[in-house]
């Protein structure tokens, strides 16, 4: 059955009035479960706050579960390189093999999932990613958040923002009706933003020429792969891989016979921490917007025709997946950008690729620019210089004009070309982490989040292992 078309014009329908039932007070409210709300919930639980977390699905981890974006991409900084005939060297560095620019809970979550047996530490072998499980991730972001004693509800969806006399409060959607849960202040960590929208801030969509957004992607899981079948491939052909991504003559050779129509410039594998296992991330769905529930509807069936067409071309083209099926496809596509919250500093890729220095850091990274090509096949990528971090300000977490909310992850403020290196999930939990400190600072001493002084903020976060490269000089 096709899905349902969207209309050609929205009638406005008059709903009756409602009520909602109080679930709970809270010092600070995280909205979202995935690695930012997870940032978030401890950071303002370390703080000593009260702190509720509420998560749409049934289980916490958001892109990292749900969408199956694996692995955690690399939070170490770049060695300097050397290129001749079309080979890149790496170098030697001062600070040895790429030195790691993030840490508090970050690490604290690395470290859990190795002790769970459930991901790979970074090292130069792994790129500096993190192969991880997802169902490991679940156990241990779980077991985290009860370890700092943070409560959560589960399969419960933001709505709408509840202001009254007494404070602010969030609306969700549940099985057992509307609830609210009431807070001093509010960590938006749902991605898109959206109870920051609903306070009324404002945001940006997609790049200036065209206001398009980075594609989405349905990512999966091959198992029964065969290592030393693909790698003595690799050997025989080693202008056909680079790293982790290639097969040109492969692609070329089935999409001439027809079996194939990729939608990328070539395939993308990861490792995770089973030998016998893949992570793919190779369907490309464009021109669509992950706040439009029709372009949603449209990016689930896309990815999913897709999903099945580059399955098909592994077992039949590709040495090593000749026995190899696929495991597990995200519960929903994976979403790289939607809406960018206006906050009180706006971040450039200038200010990324220059390593920029600012005085209420908050969180650093080293993360390329990174743009998977909005309109059709091809990715840009931009390396920071070598050895070098940028700084993420606290004024960037700040919505313009927006009392007693916060935002954190892909949606704080910024270009489209900074959110291309912002948007992965290290960055996104450490950015979640200042905001839960933060906000927990802010609702301890009755004060709006934009009030807070920023040194204050900064010193309960080296409190909490955070790396804001201090011996580094700033502006």
């Amino acid at each position: 059955m096709p899905a349902l078309p969207p209309p050609e014009t929205l009638e406005e329908l008059e709903l009756p009035p409602r009520k909602a039932s109080l679930a709970t007070e809270v010092d600070v409210l995280v909205v979202g479960g995935g690695p930012a709300g997870l940032g978030a919930a401890l950071g303002a639980a370390k703080t000593g706050a009260s702190v509720a977390l509420v998560e749409r699905y049934g289980f916490l981890g958001g892109n990292a579960t749900a969408a199956l974006v694996m692995p955690l991409m690399s939070f170490h900084t770049q060695r300097p390189t050397f290129e001749r005939q079309g080979v890149t060297t790496l170098l030697p560095s001062d600070h040895g093999p790429g030195h790691p620019v993030i840490a508090g809970v970050v690490l604290e979550l690395l470290e859990a999932l190795v002790e769970a047996g459930g991901a790979v530490p970074p090292t130069l072998g792994t790129g500096y990613v993190v192969p991880f499980d997802p169902e490991a991730f679940k156990v241990v972001a779980l077991e985290l958040l009860d370890e700092a004693g943070v409560r959560y509800l589960f399969h419960a969806f933001a709505s709408d923002l509840y202001r009254g006399p007494e404070g602010i409060g969030v609306v969700f959607e549940t099985k057992s009706g509307p609830l609210v849960i009431k807070a001093g202040t509010v960590v938006d960590c749902t991605g898109d933003g959206d109870i920051a929208v609903r306070a009324g801030a404002r945001y940006e969509i997609g790049r200036d020429s065209d206001g398009l957004v980075q594609p989405m992607t349905l990512m999966f899981r091959m198992g029964e792969f065969s290592r030393t079948a693909f790698e003595n491939y690799v050997k025989e052909h080693p202008d056909q891989w680079r790293g982790v991504h290639g097969l040109w003559d492969l692609i070329e050779r089935a999409s001439a016979a027809g079996d194939l129509d990729l939608a990328r410039e070539d395939l993308l594998f990861f490792a995770t921490p089973h030998e016998r296992e893949l992570s793919v991330n190779s369907t490309r769905i464009t021109r669509v917007l992950g706040t439009d529930v029709w372009d949603l509807t449209y990016a689930e069936t896309e990815g999913r025709r897709q999903f099945r067409q580059v399955v098909q071309f592994l077992r039949k083209y590709v040495p090593g997946f000749e026995e190899a099926y696929p495991i597990q496809s995200g519960v929903q596509v994976g979403v790289r950008e939607t809406r960018r919250i206006v906050g009180e500093y706006y971040l450039t890729a200038d200010d990324l690729l220059s390593a920029r220095r600012f005085p209420d850091v908050i969180a650093r990274g080293s993360y390329p620019v990174d743009i998977h090509n909005p309109n059709g096949k091809g990715t840009t990528l931009k390396r920071l210089p070598p050895d070098q971090a940028y700084d993420l300000p606290l004024r960037a977490l700040m919505p313009q004009g927006v009392d007693r909310i916060l935002v954190a992850g892909r949606c704080i403020s910024g270009s489209h070309e900074a959110h291309s290196s912002y948007r992965v999930m290290p960055i996104a939990m450490a950015t979640g982490q200042a905001a839960g400190v933060c906000a927990a600072l802010a609702t301890r001493d009755g004060r709006n989040p934009r009030d807070m002084d920023a040194a204050e903020v900064q010193d309960v976060l080296r409190r909490q292992g955070v790396n804001l490269g201090d011996n580094e000089a700033r502006q």
